[in-house]
């Protein structure tokens, strides 16, 4: 990344303290405040961190954060129906729905109905929105660099191995909670 591309993925002047400050704010609440509070909330915190950066850079090319899950999505997979599109980026079709309106004004994506099949909407990418990927991809690759700088290889691999678990522990509470109750065995007294 040149110099010139790094100046123009910061945050204006004007925003850049209130983060900073936003920032020492919350290392301080995690160091003093609550250095054992749940790791749910260190995860939230850390999340929020990632966007937050992440936000700033896509919006000095005009994108906001929320479209980010759907052009990556679509830059792994063009033409896909916007309830795959929902399911792949996992949120819900009404706010699919809105963010591929807005996207399609934007001009990055084209909203298709295929004559094998009239029901469903196929959200492909234009040329404009495939070309985003090469300006976009290498900001969040920034921000992932800044997020782990100075963290040995060994440790990020570490933490992803743990992240991957906890995903998968949380993904199995979620199918046992979704099944449905054992039937009750009724014993009969003889």
């Amino acid at each position: 990344m040149t110099r010139e591309s790094a100046a123009r993925t910061r945050p204006p002047a004007s925003v850049a303290p209130a983060l900073a400050e936003d920032a020492q704010e919350i290392l301080r609440h995690w160091r003093e405040a609550v250095p054992h509070d749940r790791l749910a909330h260190l995860v939230k915190d850390a999340t929020r961190a990632f966007v937050r950066a992440l936000s700033v850079r896509l919006a000095t090319h005009g994108i906001a954060f929320g479209h980010w899950a759907f052009l990556r999505v679509l830059w792994e997979e063009d033409g896909i129906t916007q309830k795959a599109l929902s399911v792949q980026a996992g949120v819900m079709e009404p706010t699919t729905f809105s963010a591929v309106i807005a996207l399609e004004k934007l001009g990055y994506v084209e909203r298709r109905r295929r004559a094998d099949n009239r029901k469903n909407v196929y959200v492909y990418l234009t040329r404009s929105g495939r070309a985003l990927k090469r300006k976009l991809v290498p900001l969040a690759e920034e921000v992932n660099a800044i997020g782990v700088r100075g963290i040995a290889a060994g440790d990020i691999g570490t933490v992803r191995e743990v992240l991957l678990a906890i995903i998968a522990n949380l993904a199995q509470d979620a199918l046992r909670e979704a099944a449905p109750p054992a039937p009750r065995r009724v014993s009969r007294a003889t």
